[in-house]
């Protein structure tokens, strides 16, 4: 087994994650609150989003939004990258 590198998957993950919050400010901007929170609804298993969707994001909350999201999944890609990582070393003694 091959050893995964850990910052490229941790750069994957953020990128990921920032191209599904961004989907998401798509999704909210085209669509519109009701269409919004049927549809996270319906993504949610019948959580009622209703209370907690808020239309007026600024500029700025939405940009740190996407720092954030960024930061959140890097630190997550790059732990799973070396957890798999250490939990395999007996693979590479052997």
């Amino acid at each position: 087994m091959n050893r995964i590198h850990i910052k490229k998957f941790g750069f994957s993950c953020g990128i990921t994650g920032v191209l599904l919050y961004v989907g998401c400010a798509i999704v909210m901007a085209v669509a519109g609150r009701e269409t919004s929170i049927q549809f996270f609804n319906a993504l949610f298993h019948g959580v009622n989003t209703a209370s907690i969707i808020r239309m007026n994001v600024s500029p700025t909350e939405a940009f740190m939004g996407v720092i954030e999201t960024f930061i959140l999944f890097w630190l997550i890609g790059a732990c799973i990258a070396a957890f798999y990582n250490v939990l395999n070393r007996e693979t590479y003694k052997a």
